[in-house]
């Protein structure tokens, strides 16, 4: 693990090694009894043990790192655990892959997400390559009102023809270039989606409450960014490459078993 050190950090980091070098060479009562000479010295002693082994600040600030995350993951696998029905089964997110996989990804995602279309050919070759795994894809519109739209279509166009709706999501994740209204629309077309017949599914009204409920998922979850994933029980909340999916998959699949 790497971990960068700021100003601030350094200085914390001294103050704590020292305090509790202090605390370990000095009993309390002998500490209340130091002369202001005898704490100098003290004083002087911890820093120049310090200045001698640095690498004690880095391993202090490293165990500190490991255990909060270690307090952040506990915290993340209990919101999964209480979001699990939202997350696992809505009604209505697509599924791909395997309808009944043993380990379920779910991602949030924006089509308009730079990172998220950099994470699609690894989500892609992470289900092509494992038969048992499915995904779970939640559309997670939050670059402005164009990729409000591309959710908007995605969603109607997965009611009209669900194999339309397949190519159609592929062709806005690897499409490069201004995703606006008239790109989404283009990109239907050629996928077989009739225009009318897209625009007419998009005013449905459940589609802009299942976008809110999204919204209101992803605000319990604390993911405020996209590409966002639930592997198991974690939360990645950023763009990941496709060994590490792989990695955590694996960590899942024996955790249920």
């Amino acid at each position: 693990m790497t971990f960068a050190l700021t100003p601030r950090l350094r200085a914390a980091g001294l103050a704590c090694a020292a305090a509790l070098a202090v605390a370990a060479a000095t009993p309390a009562a002998a500490q209340q009894a130091l002369t202001p000479e005898q704490a100098g010295e003290v004083d002087a002693r911890v820093r120049d043990y310090i200045l001698a082994n640095p690498e004690i600040i880095l391993e202090a600030l490293e165990i500190l790192e490991s255990r909060r995350g270690d307090a952040q993951a506990t915290a993340d696998a209990q919101l999964v655990f209480q979001h699990a029905e939202a997350l696992l089964d809505d009604g209505y997110s697509p599924v791909f892959g395997a309808a009944d996989g043993d380990v379920t990804v779910v991602e949030f995602s924006d089509y308009r997400c730079g990172y998220c279309k950099a994470a699609h050919p690894h989500v892609t070759e992470l289900l092509d390559g494992d038969a048992k795994l499915r995904l779970v894809h939640k559309q997670f519109p939050i670059l402005g009102a164009d990729s409000v739209f591309a959710a908007r279509a995605a969603m109607a166009a997965q009611g009209l023809d669900r194999a339309a709706h397949d190519r159609f999501h592929d062709a806005m994740m690897t499409f490069r270039g201004a995703l606006d209204e008239a790109a989404v629309l283009r990109l239907a077309g050629g996928a077989g989606i009739e225009e009318g017949d897209l625009r007419t599914a998009m005013e449905a009204p459940e589609i802009a409450e299942r976008i809110r409920e999204t919204y209101s998922l992803a605000k319990d979850l604390k993911i405020e960014g996209t590409p966002s994933f639930i592997i198991g029980d974690r939360i990645l909340r950023g763009y990941v490459e496709v060994e590490q999916m792989r990695e955590l998959v694996a960590e899942a699949r024996a955790a249920a078993q």
